[in-house]
């Protein structure tokens, strides 16, 4: 089944979002080498697709895992979670229902 990660950033997240990255889209690079991403991506904490100092609101990953238990411990496994980007997350299933 799909789950659906919803995770807010803490304010002024930019710089250790940058520092965290790199270990932050290869664990995402896995799921999609396993077929299992379906979309992943950062919300931009202003109406534009580059927020350049602005940084970012927080993030959505959807992606298929065995349960909710699977996907609450990938997602509190985050290298945000652990440079201290993320001030919440929330796991949620998640029906694909179009295209």
């Amino acid at each position: 089944m799909y789950y659906a990660i919803i995770s807010e950033d803490v304010p002024n997240s930019l710089s250790a979002r940058l520092e965290a990255r790199p270990a932050h889209l290869a664990r995402l690079e896995a799921l999609k080498a396993d077929g299992r991403l379906f979309v992943a991506g950062p919300h931009p904490a202003i109406d534009s697709p580059d927020p350049g100092e602005a940084g970012f609101s927080g993030s959505l990953v959807i992606a298929e895992f065995e349960s909710l238990e699977q996907a609450t411990t990938w997602a509190d496994d985050d290298p945000y979670i652990a440079a201290g980007v993320y001030q919440s997350v929330k796991v949620k299933p998640y029906k694909i229902t179009l295209p």
